[in-house]
């Protein structure tokens, strides 16, 4: 076989469908929209979803769900997956498991957020894993197994507006103390 006798098969293309070629085409004249009227003119028609001023489903239904838009998007690794990796030889045991060597090994294919370690499976090789989530369970199978979790800090909360009057309570409380001790000692 070569490249210039390569060929799809018969009838999985359909032409595209040509308007307006005469009379013989059967689409010609006016290439199938009819006569005047709204959908007739270019850029006629009415918008999708309308319904003709009855209330339109998408109105009718309820709303549901919530999108977080603060989710975190981990990429997921089972500690069963690793175990079955370090059998193969994909992954060094020695060498400290990091999100970069499982994405280079193949075991994850891509990283938004970083990784997160589950523990569906068992471990029993002794591994160093840096990742930036993980199950309780997880870390529990992997210190079992005599590795060790690295987990990034956590980001410290900052004080919202909500926060702000605690704190604000809390400088009055603490000046006030001061105040105190400055009487005390007079």
């Amino acid at each position: 076989m070569r490249l210039n006798e390569l060929s799809d098969n018969a009838k999985a293309k359909s032409a595209r469908k040509r308007v307006g070629r005469g009379i013989g085409s059967g689409t010609g004249k006016t290439s199938g929209r009819g006569h005047k009227g709204q959908n007739s003119r270019s850029g006629g028609g009415v918008a999708a979803g309308f319904e003709g001023g009855q209330m339109p489903l998408y109105r009718r239904l309820p709303k549901r769900g919530f999108n977080n838009p603060f989710r975190k998007n981990f990429a997921i690794i089972n500690t069963g997956a690793l175990q079955k990796a370090v059998d193969k030889g994909t992954i060094d045991p020695k060498q400290a498991v990091t999100g970069k060597l499982l994405l280079d090994a193949g075991l994850v294919k891509r990283s938004r957020d970083g990784v997160r370690l589950l523990a569906k499976g068992e471990i029993s090789a002794k591994l160093e894993i840096k990742v930036a989530a993980a199950s309780k369970a997880a870390i529990a199978q992997v210190e079992k197994a005599g590795g060790s979790v690295t987990l990034p800090d956590p980001k410290p909360k900052p004080e919202g507006k909500g926060k702000a009057r605690h704190r604000k309570m809390k400088e009055r409380q603490a000046q006030a103390g001061e105040k105190d001790k400055g009487n005390d000692g007079a």
